[in-house]
């Protein structure tokens, strides 16, 4: 299946979605379905199992909550579905679109993530939650507790299986699906497909159907994307000619690191306003607060980790910034794919490549189908040794300058 521009659009209404269904959709403002869930839906609708891939940013949530929706008895108080995330963000993500989808039916929900009172999960449980979201971690806790009954579930959706497979989540979510029942649905959503999890999908799908959205070219066909050559010890100050230059609306920049993204923050917001940092070491309500004050535009500039990176999902993401370049190539797509989601408007995504990196950006390339070309600043060197040759390309428009502005970086973003 492809995403081709020459395919008639598709309807909700073609989808098999019954009346509550389309009426939630339309009170939400959803009017046309994307590729994966015009693809993904009909096929979940029909109870089997279904492997759906797709870049971020493409709707693979409504693609798998709308169905849990059709398919379960909302008048039963037992838990009929498990979704099953990689970050606390994620979770919180997708139980607010469930929430928004099920406008039209009485169900509940239950969020379960580390971080949060357990007391609160637990009774929400046993106040008759339908679905329950959360992270492997804390869904083991629950079973352990034997507050959570997974005897009647009916459908399991393991979302972001790769991110989940990637940070150690593997013998978590094997031990959670061998305690649901084995006539369960289940649904696999991804951005790719690596070896562990297809391996994992044989194992404990049953014949499932592989509906492949991600197109030849899997990185974002919005985004302008660039490499930056740069010296390890002028990364600091190419970052700040770089937001100089392009003023960003809003942008996220991307550490490998926990202790990485706290030393950025301190440097930058020693010289810049709006600037937080999120990682997996901060207290739950201090993530909150940096999700909330980004999501409002309060936070301009948001330094994060690839762990907490999967659960950012703001649709006025202008640039992403790879300061530390992605070790795995999987991860530079789904970092990308935080930007050029405005309609009619693309994103920019800058990746540093320090001298001794050139394989990685190769590797990135190989990945994406595409050759990225160089940023080239104006009146300003990054790098004494050039990893590579390449014709420069033509820098991304910005905001003109005035000449009073030029002498210092940190005085404009």
């Amino acid at each position: 299946m492809s995403q081709g521009h020459s395919e008639p659009i598709v309807g909700f209404r073609s989808l098999g979605l019954s009346a509550p269904s389309l009426k939630a959709l339309a009170h939400v403002k959803y009017e046309v379905p994307s590729p994966i869930q015009a693809a993904f839906i009909p096929q979940a609708l029909t109870g089997r199992d279904c492997i759906g891939q797709a870049r971020t940013g493409t709707g693979k949530t409504a693609a798998f909550c709308l169905p849990i929706l059709e398919l379960i008895d909302d008048e039963s108080p037992e838990v009929q579905a498990l979704v099953l995330t990689p970050t606390r963000e994620l979770s919180a993500q997708v139980a607010a679109e469930c929430e928004k989808l099920s406008y039209t039916r009485p169900v509940r929900f239950a969020c379960c993530v580390g971080g949060k009172t357990i007391q609160r999960q637990i009774d929400d449980i046993r106040r008759g939650a339908q679905i329950v979201i959360g992270t492997p971690g804390r869904v083991i806790d629950l079973l352990s507790r034997k507050v959570l009954n997974l005897d009647n579930l009916k459908i399991v959706v393991l979302d972001e299986a790769d991110r989940m497979l990637d940070i150690g989540f593997r013998p978590d979510i094997e031990k959670i699906l061998r305690r649901c029942p084995e006539n369960r649905q289940t649904l696999l959503l991804s951005a790719t497909l690596p070896g562990p999890v297809e391996r994992l999908a044989h194992r404990y799908m049953q014949d499932p159907l592989r509906i492949d959205m991600s197109q030849d070219n899997v990185a974002a066909g919005s985004v302008d994307q660039y490499y930056i050559t740069v010296d390890h010890d002028r990364k600091l100050s190419t970052l700040a000619r770089l937001l100089f230059e392009q003023r960003p609306r809003q942008a996220i920049c991307f550490c490998r690191t926990k202790r990485g993204a706290d030393s950025l923050h301190r440097k930058l917001s020693r010289k810049l306003p709006q600037v937080e940092a999120i990682h997996g070491d901060l207290a739950q309500n201090v993530r909150d607060r940096v999700m909330k004050g980004f999501r409002s535009g309060s936070v301009r500039l948001l330094i994060a980790t690839d762990v907490v990176g999967r659960g950012i999902d703001v649709t006025g993401v202008s640039h992403i910034i790879n300061y530390d370049v992605p070790e795995d190539c999987d991860d530079y797509v789904h970092r990308i794919g935080r930007t050029g989601r405005l309609s009619g408007e693309a994103g920019f995504a800058f990746t540093f490549i320090c001298p001794d990196e050139g394989d990685q950006l190769t590797n990135i390339e190989i990945r994406i189908n595409k050759l990225l070309p160089q940023y080239k600043f104006k009146n300003f060197e990054p790098c004494r040794v050039k990893p590579r040759s390449a014709a420069p390309a033509t820098p991304p428009p910005a905001p003109p300058v005035v000449k009073e502005e030029v002498e210092e970086e940190w005085a404009v973003f």
